[in-house]
Order: C-alpha cells, then sequence, then structure tokens
C-alpha cells in the first residue's frame, strides 16, 4: 500500500509500477512514493526458499517403476524477471524439477539409482539452473528424499543382497583356509629347514669329536709304543714283554663262547708256554729283519744313542737296504 513513505525490510525487493508500467526496484530502507502514481506490484522475498518436491513415478532405464520425492533449494536472484518471467516462480520451479528428475532416472539402472544419487542431484541442478536462468531464479541444492522400489523387486532386492554376502562369507572362508595352509606348510618348510640345519650342526660336532678322539688315541698310542720301544730295550725287557703276551693270552680265553657257539682252538691252546715262546720268536725275528745293516751307523751318533728306542724303518730305509 503506497504511503508516500515507506520502509522495505532486509532480504525483501518490492517492485514498483508507475502508471502501470515498471518504474523500479525499492532497496531495503527509506523509500518515497508518489500517490496515485506509483503501485507497488510484486513483493519478492530474497532468502533461499525450501520447496518439497512431491512424490511422482519414475521409470529406471531396466524397466523398474520407482517413486520418487525430494527437496529443492533455490533463491531469487533477479526480482525483476521473477516478476515478470513466470507467473508463478515456484510453480515452475517444481514441475521443471519433477520432469528433469524423470529423465535423468529414465538414463540411469536400478543399481546406479542408489550408487550415484550425489551424481543424479547435480544432474537436477545443473538442468534447473538452464531453464531458470530466465525466471531470475537460481536453483542452490536438490537432495532426493525418499525411492520407494515395488515390494517384489525389492525381495528380489534382498535376494540378491544375501547371495552377495554369502559369497563373500564363502571367499573370506577359502582365502582363511588358503592363508591357514600357505602358514602350515610355511611353517613345516622352516621346521625341516631347522633339523636340517641342527642335523649338520650334529654330524659336524659329531665328527669334529670324532676327529679329536682319533687324534688322541693316535698320540696316546704313539706314546704308548714309545715307551713300549724304551722298555724292551732296558734290562729284562724280554721278560716283561713275555709277561704281558701270557697275560693277554689268558685274558683272551675269558671271551671264548660269548658272542659265537663256534670256537676254533689251536691243537695247544692249553700250553701257554709254547704260546709264549712263540711269540717272543716272532718279535725276535722282527729286531733282526728291522736291524740296520752295519755300516749304515752314524759316525757322529753319541754312545748313548743306544739306550734310545729304535725307530721303525721308513720306506727310503727298506728300500736302501734291498739295494745293498
Amino acid at each position: 500500500m503506497n504511503t508516500v513513505v515507506l520502509f522495505v525490510p532486509q532480504q525483501e525487493a518490492w517492485v514498483v509500477e508507475r502508471m502501470g508500467r515498471f518504474h523500479r526496484i525499492l532497496e531495503p530502507g527509506l523509500n518515497f512514493l508518489i500517490p496515485l502514481l506509483d503501485r507497488i506490484r510484486y513483493v519478492q522475498s530474497l532468502k533461499e526458499i525450501v520447496i518439497n518436491v512431491p512424490e511422482q513415478s519414475a521409470i529406471t532405464h531396466d524397466n523398474v517403476t520407482l517413486q520418487i520425492d525430494g527437496v529443492l533449494y533455490l533463491r531469487i536472484m533477479d526480482p525483476y524477471k521473477a516478476s515478470y518471467g513466470v507467473e508463478d516462480p515456484e510453480y515452475a520451479v517444481t514441475q521443471l524439477a519433477q520432469t528433469t528428475m524423470r529423465s535423468e532416472l529414465g538414463k540411469l539402472s536400478l543399481d546406479k539409482v542408489f550408487r550415484e544419487r550425489e551424481s543424479l542431484n547435480a544432474s537436477i541442478v545443473y538442468a534447473i539452473n538452464q531453464a531458470s536462468d530466465y525466471w531470475g531464479i537460481r536453483c542452490l541444492r536438490y537432495e532426493i528424499k525418499d525411492i520407494h522400489v515395488p515390494p517384489r523387486v525389492k525381495e528380489s532386492m534382498q535376494m540378491q543382497v544375501e547371495a552377495e554376502r554369502r559369497k563373500r562369507a564363502t571367499v573370506l572362508e577359502s582365502e582363511g583356509i588358503r592363508e591357514s595352509a600357505i602358514n602350515v606348510a610355511e611353517g613345516k618348510k622352516q621346521a625341516q629347514i631347522l633339523a636340517s640345519e641342527a642335523e649338520k650342526t650334529e654330524r659336524i660336532n659329531q665328527a669334529s669329536g670324532d676327529a679329536s678322539a682319533i687324534l688322541v688315541k693316535a698320540q696316546a698310542k704313539a706314546e704308548a709304543i714309545g715307551l713300549l720301544s724304551m722298555a724292551l730295550t732296558q734290562q729284562n725287557g724280554n721278560m716283561a714283554a713275555s709277561l704281558s703276551v701270557a697275560e693277554q693270552y689268558v685274558q683272551a680265553f675269558s671271551h671264548l663262547a660269548k658272542e659265537s657257539n663256534t670256537i676254533l682252538l689251536p691243537t695247544s691252546a692249553g700250553d701257554v708256554t709254547s704260546m709264549v715262546a712263540q711269540a717272543m720268536s716272532i718279535y725276535s725275528s722282527l729286531n733282526k729283519s728291522q736291524a740296520p745293516p752295519e755300516g749304515l751307523e752314524d759316525p757322529a751318533a753319541s754312545p748313548h744313542s743306544a739306550q734310545q728306542p729304535p725307530s721303525s724303518p721308513s720306506y727310503l730305509d727298506l728300500e736302501e737296504s734291498s739295494t745293498s
């Protein structure tokens, strides 16, 4: 109502006509009009407007009928176009949103409708802005509220979801079995490797111990032979050797018939004296055969060398003696 002095509220635009033609748009604050000539024709709110888009039917690309509704957020950007460009801006935008939504849903299948909900909203907003630019309206957002699926389709979707979950469970179970088998095989492999390494170490240690034992036995035997040879060169050495042979002969009789029932005995097994004499004769003959020939002794040898134990003849000594 034209009262000459007008106060326009914030976020509102008053469209003024003078004598039936558009004159100007009043800005918020103090304004003056001429009575009878000026008339306030339209009052446009510049705030963001929320419009509920009614539920409607839409058919997807795979011929599934959906019931879908949404919410539209828009704002008047040009009060002049909003006043003179369209009769009812809100109704026009609502109808445009419904038709655009049906068109966009027809391009998508049922599965993509749920997955690409954001892209669907963006496509509807872009299509509305292309047409509403001439109306001075800007669509800010469009959100789909509810999507209602037919009962049969809903049941089939539920079965599909259950089948997909069973498939995932089966795959996960098989992967678990495979991982378990791999872990068991890997454990056996590591156990065999460790066992082989332990056996290798044990064999090396055993071989080293056997070698050390053989070396110690050989050294002990060499020392024993050396002591024995020294003892035989002393006085009454032959009698000591005879006593040792007699003791070994008597001790050997204590082991007869312990490992086998078959025994081979010489005819004079009870005559210890003859056996000892025979052993000593063999020993004497060996000493004679191993004695160095005359003329090969070292003249520079000391007189005490005769008391040293006789060394065993080497291969070169035997060869030289045979040659001479």
